[in-house]
């Protein structure tokens, strides 16, 4: 039995490795916009790394960034990029940068629920800000009928649904809000959290995707994959060209393809209103939100390890969720990034 110590100790050493290698967990939180996909990602990484598991909770991207901010999570995740006071804060507190790492695009559409009315309606961004802005109140209003030619507008209130929570959704919704109408530029402007001027307010492209569902003559913005696996009607929108577009890959990676040659060294851009004939306008990146330095060498390399795959081989499984993929050239600029996380 003495000479059997050795190997039981041995094999009890093996089986302790094996259960600290199962036990690493990568702590998320932020946005609802990109949720579908990261659940996704999450889970086939973890399929394929079975001693990596990443948990993430859909808190909207105001929550990712205080959470990431406040430590309490090891990466945040947001549909607005973090302000230049966002990341002093972040850099003061801890001593080192966060960095935005771009992982899909996506877009925003207006859903709406009018009995008699199930096609694709028209919005022009004159429609879209007077809604929000509480000065369109009827659907049969003219800079909404005028856009519709054909289509039977009840003379009903408008119900207006937005965000509740602090969320990339609303940042992306106000951000082009803010380009297209000067009005809701000074009167409210773009946030993740703003004052809404009227409206009823639901949590996650959820909770307004649900509100829309059940609310007679209600009109909300929701991201793309919530209004198709809802199998809710979208309108077109306006576009900086003057065509009206439907939200779709194409037209969200028409909107990136200006910002892809031009993007900035931190990532930090906006593509809403973007030119192109074919763009759609209220379309976005949305971005993880990586602390530079980590004292725990494994989640480091763990997290570094899924970003690699994430801008490769994670880019395939995109489109089947009405995301677009990153313009290669993004990719490429963020896996030199890489080697900044330590």
């Amino acid at each position: 039995m003495k000479r059997l110590a050795p190997l039981f100790l041995a094999v009890l050493a093996l089986v302790a490795i094996g259960v600290v290698q199962a036990a690493l967990s990568i702590n998320g939180a932020g946005a609802t916009f990109p949720n579908p996909m990261y659940s996704k990602w999450f889970d086939d990484y973890h399929k394929k790394n079975s001693n990596i598991e990443i948990n993430y909770q859909a808190i909207g991207s105001g929550g990712g960034i205080k959470q990431v901010t406040e430590g309490t999570v090891d990466f945040g995740a947001t549909d607005g990029p973090m302000n230049d006071e966002q990341l002093k804060a972040f850099q003061d507190k801890h001593g080192f940068p966060i960095l935005h790492f771009p992982t899909v695009l996506g877009a925003d559409v207006p859903t709406y629920n009018i009995s008699g009315v199930s096609g694709e309606l028209n919005f022009t961004p004159e429609a879209l800000a007077g809604i929000f802005l509480g000065k369109v109140t009827k659907w049969n209003d003219p800079l909404i009928a005028g856009a519709n030619k054909g289509v039977n507008l009840p003379e009903a209130d408008i119900v207006v649904v937005h965000r509740s929570d602090g969320s990339g959704t609303s940042y992306i919704w106000t951000d082009y809000l803010s380009k297209v109408s000067e009005e809701w530029k000074s009167k409210v402007g773009k946030g993740t959290s703003v004052n809404w001027p009227k409206g009823l307010g639901g949590k996650g492209n959820e909770g307004v995707a649900g509100l829309v569902k059940q609310t007679p003559n209600a009109l909300g913005y929701v991201e793309l994959i919530y209004a198709i696996q809802n199998k809710m009607p979208y309108g077109k929108v306006k576009n900086s060209s003057g065509e009206f577009i439907k939200a779709d890959l194409a037209s969200v990676t028409a909107a990136a393809a200006g910002a892809a040659k031009s993007m900035p060294d931190d990532f930090r851009v906006s593509i809403t209103d973007a030119p192109g004939k074919t763009a759609y306008p209220v379309s976005s990146f949305t971005w993880l939100l990586i602390p530079s330095k980590f004292s725990d060498g494994s989640k480091r390399d763990a997290i570094k390890g899924f970003l690699k795959w994430m801008l490769t081989d994670g880019q395939n499984d995109v489109e089947a969720l009405s995301y677009a993929k990153l313009p290669k050239e993004v990719a490429s600029k963020e896996m030199k990034d890489l080697e900044k996380i330590q």
